[in-house]
């Protein structure tokens, strides 16, 4: 007896079935588009590789997200992607080794132990890009901008943009010397925005004044663009790195304005997204009705020096399927022209034809009786007046068997 549930999926794992499928290859398609005329270059990493080089450097932030395996051939282990920002820095590092910027996007499924969110994939097919070899505002705002653009073209309307910038909380613990335990105890509490348990932490530490109110000021500055106003008062003796940072942040903000003026942003500089990863600006686009974001990136510096080659690096990753499914996505849908299956010169030219300018043209069978509209047709090549010719199925047609 055939158990009933042979067919089912394990939790989190999907497949993409007509005539979704085909919508979400044509979103792909526009979207390399989109990426190659602002320059970059795609790649497609493998699906799997040896764990020492998928998990090294920044990578070992996905240890616990990433499928184990031992390599039959060599006996080493070997994981399967659970993220391909890592295997892009390899490539950029280690293989293509340019000296100037380099611009790469990917597009691909990845596989994790565990689904971002409740009710989430664990098989996003991950989109995004990377700008690798410059510092500057600029390549961020690039990367940025191209991520609101992947979401125009997606058709993903009002989009609520998030920054912060991690490299201020990181500056704060060296200057208040916090061990790894305490940075970890403050880390977590200011991700919950608990006001109390950070002030209970900075009292029981006896932190120097300064620092307790750095930290303190840390967890409330959130909101407008006016925050980084408030943060140079607040913060304006915690170091010139920290006044870097707010530096960049102020420079993106106000060319983001000028570039898209009714974009609503939020400032969050206790805004700590992916912190053992990244090492400046991060930012992530949120929709409403949607608890995940739906883009996030942001600069994450010297990503190449375990591969041998340290390179500054920005970037930002999206699932396609989320943006498939949340976006309002032009209908790619084309007339689908059902044929009989006759044996005819005529007729193979005109399938020949239209197929050759695009046109979608089933061919019936013989032997096989199957409706028009079973097979999705919405035309049918007719032979009126000893012609061919493709007439629109409709009241006047009869919605007869192809054979």
């Amino acid at each position: 007896m055939i158990p009933e549930d042979r067919w089912l999926l394990p939790e989190g794992i999907e497949e993409i079935l007509p005539p979704a499928a085909r919508q979400m290859e044509g979103l792909r398609r526009e979207l390399l588009d989109l990426y190659e005329s602002w320059g970059y270059e795609l790649v497609v990493p493998p699906l799997i590789e040896f764990l020492d080089s998928l998990l090294t450097g920044t990578g070992n932030d996905l240890e616990l997200q990433t499928f184990k395996l031992t390599d039959q051939l060599s006996g080493r282990m070997m994981g399967v992607r659970a993220d391909m920002t890592p295997q892009v820095a390899r490539i950029d590092a280690h293989l293509l080794k340019r000296a100037g910027p380099t611009r790469l996007c990917y597009m691909g499924e990845v596989l994790r132990t565990r689904a971002d969110g409740f009710g989430g994939s664990r098989s996003p097919y991950q989109a995004g890009v990377e700008l690798y070899g410059h510092r500057g505002h600029e390549s961020d705002l690039e990367v940025l901008t191209l991520m609101l653009e992947t979401l125009r073209v997606a058709g993903i309307g009002e989009v609520h943009l998030d920054l912060g910038h991690v490299a201020i909380f990181r500056e704060l613990v060296r200057r208040a010397d916090l061990g790894q335990e305490r940075e970890a105890l403050l880390f977590e509490a200011l991700q919950r925005k608990a006001l109390p348990e950070i002030r209970q932490y900075l009292v029981a530490w006896s932190l120097p004044a300064s620092c307790t109110a750095w930290f303190l000021a840390l967890a409330e500055l959130n909101g407008g663009v006016e925050v980084l106003d408030e943060a140079e008062v607040y913060l304006t003796e915690a170091g010139a790195a920290v006044r870097e940072a707010l530096s960049v942040l102020r420079n993106l903000t106000a060319a983001l304005r000028r570039q898209r003026p009714e974009l609503p942003i939020h400032v969050d500089l206790a805004e700590l997204r992916g912190y053992h990863y990244h090492t400046g600006v991060v930012f992530a686009a949120y929709v409403t009705g949607q608890g995940q974001a739906v883009a996030q990136g942001g600069r994450y510096d010297e990503i190449g020096q375990v591969f041998g080659r340290a390179r500054p690096a920005t970037g930002f990753s999206a699932d396609l399927a989320t943006l498939l499914r949340i976006g309002a996505t032009p209908d790619r849908t084309r007339r689908v022209i059902g044929a009989p299956a006759e044996t005819d010169a005529a007729l193979e030219r005109w399938i020949a034809e239209l197929r050759g300018r695009g046109e979608r043209v089933i061919q019936a069978l013989p032997g096989v009786a199957v409706g028009l509209l079973e097979l999705g047709c919405d035309h049918v090549l007719m032979r009126r007046d000893g012609a061919w010719s493709v007439v629109p199925i409709a009241g006047s047609v009869p919605q007869k068997r192809l054979e």
